[in-house]
């Protein structure tokens, strides 16, 4: 009999069952739920079930991070439903300006490594760069949950990414992802556990992990996952209150697709309006005009994305106006006590209130009709920032500080010494 894969043992264990393979249908009690903004239209929902309250408050965590600080006066009026209903509930809470609610539950150490999360936002893939199930489902899913702490999910087919070598100067993990999906397709990993592999993967630091597993969302993948090392226990072991055991695929563990990234031989990537699997090598755009450039988002608002840019700002100003929105108050403390923060502002950067921002087109950054923003987000739809005919194009920190300094899109090894 041939082995397991990470999902098939991490769902088997969030079932509370010997074993489970592909195809199961399973009844899985997750270690952690949570919601952001969207809390107080899933409350609507669980008031129509009739359940006295949460079931597990201690597993259940509400942020504010999608329209930070409240743009309009419906913002402040759902921020102020989900608060009360924080307080009522017990559950753990995060307020305006923590940050993303990916960042904050790692930074929190609220899920480790084993353990399955379930969150009310399709980024919650993100989660697999700590060795953890991660799966984003919809508000009635998350309603239910609420109520009686289970939901029934069918186990993934795997597929296995492979990923040797390392990142050149200027090249990150961004561009690996961006590549993987552009090799593949948007709905290359659709309803599948993508379960990375290879030294390419111990390669990668603390914050250029989450990338991948983040971005795989935009490749329709259920769960993103990455065997966790001792990069990803030193980390935990500084902020983690129980303990954990971490799950690991087994050697012969069958997947139904292998596909392999050279990470040494990759160059900067660009997705090209309008869809995230549009990619092409950077020099495909070098000299396209751009507007505005955004700096931030739960796939590249991390400490190291903030440095990158900033290694590329020192001593320039930016020609294109540049947001930059920190992922979480510990990333923004973090950059102002190294300098990093003075460089960008002094560059020309506008900071923000660590959040989500104009990424779904919110506030902070939203572009004109017909401007041109270059994003270190996930996302470049049409509409996607809040302007139907203001194209978006995805590249690494380094493309979008290079592009900021240049007024269009250009090559950050133009400005690295």
């Amino acid at each position: 009999m041939s082995g397991y894969t990470f999902a098939e043992k991490a769902l088997a264990r969030a079932a509370d069952v010997a074993t489970a393979r592909a195809g199961d249908i399973l009844d899985v009690a997750p270690d952690v739920m949570f919601s952001h903004d969207n809390t107080a239209a899933i409350r609507r929902i669980f008031a129509e079930i009739g359940a006295p309250g949460i079931r597990y408050p201690e597993r259940t965590l509400f942020t504010l991070d999608h329209a930070v600080p409240a743009p309009t006066t419906q913002h402040a009026q759902n921020h102020a439903e989900i608060r009360a209903w924080a307080a009522a509930q017990a559950v753990h809470w995060f307020e305006v300006g923590r940050g993303i609610c990916h960042q904050v539950i790692s930074e929190e150490a609220l899920v480790l490594p084993g353990e399955t999360i379930l969150g009310s936002d399709s980024h919650t893939t993100h989660f697999g760069w700590l060795g953890a199930f991660g799966m984003g489902v919809g508000r009635t899913e998350m309603a239910a949950l609420w109520a009686t702490g289970q939901l029934w999910l069918r186990v993934p087919e795997a597929m296995q990414i492979t990923l040797t070598g390392h990142l050149q100067p200027g090249v990150t993990a961004k561009d690996a992802a961006l590549r993987i999906i552009g090799d593949l397709g948007m709905s290359g990993g659709e309803y599948r556990s993508v379960e990375f592999a290879g030294d390419g993967v111990a390669s990668l630091s603390v914050d250029q992990r989450p990338v991948l597993t983040n971005m795989m969302a935009e490749f329709g993948a259920m769960n993103a996952y990455m065997p966790p090392d001792q990069i990803v226990f030193d980390f935990l072991d500084a902020r983690r209150t129980r303990d954990y055991a971490p799950l690991y695929p087994d050697e012969d563990a069958v997947y139904n697709q292998r596909y392999t990234l050279d990470l040494s031989t990759l160059e900067a990537q660009i997705a090209l309006p309008h869809q995230p699997d549009n990619v092409a090598p950077l020099s495909a755009a070098v000299g396209q005009p751009v507007q505005q450039a955004f700096l931030g988002t739960c796939t590249n608002g991390r400490y190291e994305d903030l440095a990158a840019a900033a290694d590329v700002l020192r001593g320039r100003r930016v020609a294109a106006r540049m947001i930059v929105i920190p992922a979480s108050a510990e990333i923004m403390r973090r950059a102002a006590e190294t300098g990093v923060l003075s460089t960008l502002i002094e560059a020309g950067a506008a900071i923000n209130t660590p959040g989500c921002g104009p990424c779904m087109g919110n506030h902070m950054g939203i572009p004109a009709p017909n401007e041109a923003t270059i994003s270190s987000g996930s996302r470049n739809f049409r509409g996607r920032m809040g302007t139907a005919d203001a194209p978006v194009y995805l590249a690494n920190p380094y493309v979008v500080a290079a592009s900021a300094v240049a007024g269009c899109i250009a090559d950050p090894r133009d400005f690295l010494a």
